[in-house]
């Protein structure tokens, strides 16, 4: 727990954030009316609104579309990035190299290099 996050209150399952919210006058007298007549703070019916909100808003047809298409695009460039570290680390330089060298090091260039060091 880090010491600008609170214990996470009964059943939210992690650490409590803050959130600033500007609201009007007029809301703010309502939701202090509300918060009165229910017996909770102001900040316990505002995370229980944003709760069924969120709730709400799961299940809305266009929003889950949306997701979908988001997931889809997520999908597609971690298979991009997973087809990318194959072709850097699982590709033909591994065979073509031998067992403690990648294939670099066997070019013709890197051994001339090699041998006129060992003429020195």
């Amino acid at each position: 727990m880090s010491e600008h996050s609170p214990p996470a209150a009964a059943g939210t399952g992690g650490q409590l954030r803050t959130l600033a919210v500007r609201i009007t006058e007029d809301l703010r007298a309502q939701l202090d009316i509300i918060a009165q007549l229910t017996g909770r703070s102001a900040t316990e019916e505002i995370r229980l609104a944003l709760e069924h909100w969120i709730d709400r808003t799961k299940s809305d047809p266009e929003v889950l579309k949306k997701a979908e298409a988001v997931r889809a695009d997520i999908e597609r460039e971690a298979q991009t990035r997973r087809n990318a570290i194959a072709a850097i680390f699982s590709g033909d330089g591994a065979k073509e190299g031998s067992a403690s060298h990648p294939r670099r090091w066997n070019s013709p260039v890197i051994r001339t290099g090699e041998q006129r060091l060992r003429k020195r």
